[in-house]
C-alpha cells in the first residue's frame, strides 16, 4: 500500500502578504496578534509590515462563516454534493455553512494532478482565499471521484475545509515539532512525498507562530488537522498518531471560534 498523499497548505505570494493580513484583521479584529508577539517578531527578515503580516491569523468573523463553493472542472452533481456535505461536517458544532454556487464562488475547488505545483491536496488558509484571482482554485482535491474511498472524504475533504476555516496544521505546534528528528523527517518526506529539505522544514519542522493559535492548551495529536507522523522519525520513537476525522477536541475548538447563536 502506498503512502497517503498529505496536505501541503498553499501560501500567498510575498507581495500579497500585507494586503491579505490587513483584510484578515478587517474581517476579524481578533486576528491581530498581541503587542508582545509583534514586538518579539520585529527582528526577523523582511520589511516590518511583512514580519507583522506573518503573525496575523486568518480566521473569519466570529458571527459565523457563510462561504459559497464552486468547482473549476465541473464534476458530476453527486460528487459535488458529496464534497460539500463533508465540508459541512464542521457545522455539527460550529456556525459555518458551505453552499454551492456557479456565480463568483469564494471557495473554488479543483482536482488537478498536474503540474506538480498545483497537484495534491491543499487549501489556502482562511481569509487568504479572498486574495486569490477568481479564475484560480483555493483548494485542490487531486483525482477525487465517487470511487474515492469514504475514509478519504473524511480524512482529506474535512482537513482541507479546516484550513479554509482558518485552522492551521496541529502537528506544527511547538510541542509536537519538538518530538520530530529533523534529519529523519527530511529523509522520510523526501522519499514519500518528493519534498525538498526546505519544503520539509516549512511543512513539518517550523513551529507555528504562537500568536496564530487559539485552541487547546496542549496540542491534539488526534486532530483532523494533525499529520500522521511515524515513530521512526520521532526522537522518542513513538508515533504522532494524527487524525482521520474531526475529533471531539476539533469540534469543541470550532465551536469556540465560530459559536452558534443561542436561540
Amino acid at each position: 500500500m502506498s503512502d497517503p498523499i498529505v496536505c501541503t497548505p498553499k501560501s500567498l505570494p510575498r507581495e500579497k502578504w500585507v494586503d491579505a493580513a490587513r483584510k484578515a484583521v478587517e474581517i476579524n479584529p481578533a486576528n491581530q496578534p498581541p503587542t508582545g508577539f509583534v514586538a518579539r517578531g520585529l527582528g526577523g527578515p523582511g520589511s516590518q509590515l511583512e514580519r507583522i503580516a506573518v503573525m496575523i491569523a486568518k480566521r473569519w468573523h466570529t458571527a459565523g462563516v457563510r462561504l459559497t463553493v464552486g468547482f473549476l472542472d465541473n464534476p458530476p452533481a453527486d460528487l459535488r454534493a458529496r464534497i460539500i456535505a463533508h465540508m459541512n461536517a464542521w457545522a455539527k458544532t460550529a456556525n459555518v455553512q458551505f453552499t454551492e454556487t456557479k456565480t463568483n464562488p469564494q471557495v473554488r475547488i479543483a482536482r488537478a494532478s498536474t503540474p506538480p505545483e498545483v497537484s495534491g491536496y491543499w487549501s489556502y488558509l482562511g481569509t487568504d482565499i479572498l486574495s486569490i484571482p477568481a479564475n484560480e482554485p483555493t483548494m485542490n482535491l487531486e483525482a477525487f471521484t465517487m470511487n474515492t474511498p469514504e475514509s478519504e472524504f473524511h480524512r482529506v475533504v474535512r482537513h482541507e475545509t479546516g484550513h479554509t476555516l482558518g485552522f492551521p496544521h496541529e502537528h506544527m505546534r511547538r510541542e509536537l515539532v519538538a518530538k520530530i528528528d529533523p534529519a529523519k523527517a527530511i529523509a522520510f518526506f523526501g522519499s514519500t512525498q518528493g519534498w525538498t529539505p526546505e519544503e520539509v522544514r516549512q511543512q513539518v519542522l517550523t513551529p507555528l507562530e504562537d500568536s496564530s493559535l487559539l485552541g487547546t492548551t496542549h496540542a491534539d495529536a488526534h486532530s483532523i488537522m494533525c499529520y500522521q507522523i511515524p515513530g521512526n522519525i520521532t526522537k522518542d520513537h513513538k508515533p504522532i498518531v494524527g487524525g482521520l476525522d474531526i475529533d471531539n477536541m476539533d469540534y469543541a475548538f470550532a465551536k469556540s471560534i465560530y459559536p452558534k447563536s443561542v436561540q
